[in-house]
């Protein structure tokens, strides 16, 4: 293999791996229309649908509105059983 053609597999590689990450974090339309004043007050300067705006979600947890905590819920994006444990820790 030439040293061409492993820069190029490299790249399609690198690619193919962020498109990957990229389909793991996305959020779907209710919870992106829900959250959306909370991504603004808390987590603007990460980008839309990357791992750390995800953990700066989790971080603003207990500050997030109750609209966009219960999307996260029906999406799937965290169980309510969490929810509670979280705002009885806050407690």
């Amino acid at each position: 293999m030439t040293t061409m053609q492993l820069v190029i597999t490299v790249i399609i590689l690198a690619m193919l791996a962020g498109a990957a990450n990229a389909a793991t974090y996305r959020y779907s339309e209710q919870v992106q229309r829900a959250c959306a004043n909370d991504y603004h007050r808390h987590c603007s300067e990460y980008g839309i649908e990357t791992a750390a705006l995800r953990m700066c979600m989790n971080r603003a947890g207990k500050a997030l509105s109750k609209p966009c905590i219960n999307a996260l819920v029906a999406s799937g994006e965290v169980s309510r059983a969490e929810v509670e444990r979280r705002r009885k820790a806050a407690r």
